[in-house]
């Protein structure tokens, strides 16, 4: 073998070397950009906007918990199968989306057993986590989610999306969100819409990253 050739291989040997090491030494540096996870979440779909909502979530990297309206989900069984497929995690919003502390105990079984079937039967999976609409919710409501496998799930900060929030005023409201904690949105406003790529950017700023909320702490962590 020439000097010259043999000089070559041992400088490609090198550049192969320190690149390997380059990869390795990058990937931790990726994991410890998260400092904490916050939970996103969208009430009220699957609904004509969620094509949408689910490609600018997909495209700025972020995954969401999307409470989903147990009608919608038997109405859109496709919709709720393209959630699962974007990467985002599906949960039970009720069937009507009624006051249930105002139903009788059949009646809130009736509400939650109906969407727990019709976000399993559109290909959703079996929830885990269950969202009273409004964020109404006493003793009955919680013991019939419990009995239904279901932890109960609010929220920390409420972007206010639901009551003509602007885009801006959405931004602020997930730049107050601290690790672990959850923030109200829903599928349908256009500003909300509008606010993905800023939001986006908002939590990498403060090197917070989307993640699953845990059945049994309530809370956002890692995704597993």
């Amino acid at each position: 073998m020439t000097t010259g050739r043999a000089l070559a291989l041992l400088a490609t040997a090198a550049a192969l070397t320190l690149t390997a090491t380059t990869a390795s030494a990058a990937a931790p540096a990726h994991t410890a950009a998260c400092t904490g996870y916050v939970g996103l979440t969208f009430d009220d779909g699957p609904s004509g906007t969620t094509t949408g909502l689910l490609d600018a979530l997909r495209r700025n990297g972020l995954r969401a918990t999307m409470f989903n309206q147990g009608q919608y989900a038997a109405a859109r069984p496709a919709l709720v199968r393209a959630q699962v497929a974007a990467g985002m995690w599906v949960a039970n919003h009720s069937y009507t989306h009624p006051h249930l502390t105002r139903l009788s105990q059949a009646g809130i079984d009736s509400e939650i057993s109906r969407t727990q079937q019709a976000i399993a039967g559109a290909g959703g999976g079996t929830p885990k986590l269950f969202r009273p609409p409004y964020g109404e919710t006493n003793a009955t409501v919680k013991s019939v989610a419990a009995r239904h496998g279901l932890t109960e799930i609010i929220w920390d900060v409420d972007s206010q999306d639901w009551n003509g929030a602007s885009t801006d005023a959405i931004v602020r409201s997930v730049a107050r969100l601290t690790n672990g904690q959850i923030i109200l949105m829903h599928d349908w406003p256009s500003n909300t819409l509008a606010a993905i790529p800023r939001i986006a950017q908002t939590l990498t700023s403060r090197g917070l990253c989307p993640g699953t909320i845990s059945p049994g702490t309530g809370r956002a962590v890692a995704p597993s």
